[in-house]
């Protein structure tokens, strides 16, 4: 078996599940590549592409009336431009798998879904094709991808990816890939004692812990939220920022607070498990991936505003299960934040959820299920 695994640089999620699933198989000694698709136009499309992605979603109402655009225009029946768009590297996407020898292709994105459904209308390739979804919805234009099957968040989900014009007995409802990291649990002082030596900082344990991120690209109304939960604790709280590769924001919350005791702030960092165990509450904007990882975590989540669109139907997806508590108002998001700190039933009923419906042996699944495809196909003896 030799796998390739697909993304985009636009949005931290989509390479997060990438990552795993190239980290777990690699683990388990299966051959595998992970690879930007769009390098394979040129590194010049990559980084514009990223490059409007970050310009867009600054501006949440236009990314809102695109989404919606999008949702209008997709049609099972018929392609859209964002599928002639990615059909224009097809061949040298066809090149790639077929001269490396690749015989599965995953991706976790729609780019490269698009331009496999392009190799796989002209029969130019034999692998076969998987699609990652890592939102808890469809987004446009999944319905007009032909792949060979479709991993989805969540068996709720089936009905909607069917409606959407997706066949049954493609659909894999496996969960979100997340890094192994995430899965293991340190007890919460542990886990602060730890964070305080890595970032030589001197919380007191015995005060709430709140944690903020705000996606890879440092989106949404971080420093309202600093100053917020500052103006009603002063230093009642600790306060842990994950900025992401935002150095503006970092920079601007480091002039405000940087002499605050209880405020650590944090660029892009590989530590978020370890601190999300030493953390009681989760204030994040409603990624699919960011809010997956959380939930495994078992930390109770309030959903802040999300960027309009499939982040919208993840919150909501969440708030229905009572995984999370949604709210675009920052007062109710404290208001919030107060009583998961302080109502053991109230948070407990929240993991309870968590625990319920989301997947923990996702990488499990899809490695058993690889195997069980190349061994009727006669692959593995």
């Amino acid at each position: 078996m030799k796998v390739l695994i697909l993304s985009c640089d636009t949005g931290g999620g989509h390479n997060s599940a990438a990552i795993a699933i190239y980290e777990y198989l690699k683990k388990v000694n299966i051959e595998c590549q992970m690879l930007d698709a769009l390098t394979l136009k040129s590194r010049q499309t990559s980084k514009r592409a990223a490059s409007a992605y970050i310009s867009v979603i600054n501006i949440p109402f236009l990314f809102g009336i695109i989404y919606s655009a999008g949702s209008l225009l997709s049609n099972p029946k018929v392609k859209s431009p964002v599928y002639y768009l990615n059909r224009s590297y097809r061949k040298q996407l066809q090149d790639y798998i077929n001269t490396n020898g690749f015989d599965t292709v995953i991706t976790t994105h729609l780019f490269p879904a698009e331009a496999l459904t392009a190799l796989k209308r002209e029969k130019s390739i034999n692998a076969k094709t998987i699609a990652v979804n890592t939102d808890y919805t469809c987004i446009p234009f999944w319905e007009e991808t032909e792949l060979d099957y479709y991993i989805i968040p969540h068996e709720d989900l089936m009905d909607e990816f069917i409606r959407r014009g997706i066949p049954k007995e493609k659909l894999l409802p496996f969960g979100i890939p997340v890094n192994p990291d995430f899965y293991a649990k340190l007890p919460k002082q542990e886990a602060r004692r730890k964070f305080c030596e890595i970032y030589n900082v001197k919380f007191d344990p015995s005060k709430p812990w709140y944690m903020i991120m705000s996606g890879s690209m440092g989106y949404g109304k971080v420093h309202q939220l600093v100053n917020a939960i500052i103006n009603m604790h002063y230093t009642g709280v600790n306060i842990v920022v994950i900025c992401g590769t935002n150095q503006k924001l970092k920079s601007k919350l480091e002039a405000d607070y940087g002499d605050f005791d209880n405020v650590a702030i944090c660029g892009y960092c590989k530590n978020v498990p370890l601190i999300m165990d030493a953390c009681d509450v989760l204030f994040t904007k409603p990624g699919g991936l960011s809010s997956t990882e959380a939930a495994v975590k078992n930390i109770p989540i309030i959903h802040t505003a999300p960027i309009p669109g499939c982040e919208t139907k993840n919150a909501r997806f969440f708030n229905k299960r009572n995984m999370s508590y949604s709210s675009k108002n920052i007062q109710n998001q404290l208001i919030a934040a107060l009583k998961m700190c302080g109502d053991d039933s109230y948070r407990n009923q929240i993991i309870e959820a968590q625990s319920r419906n989301i997947s923990r042996n996702t990488l499990d699944k899809i490695y058993m299920f690889l195997t069980d495809l190349k061994r009727k196909e006669g692959m593995i003896v």
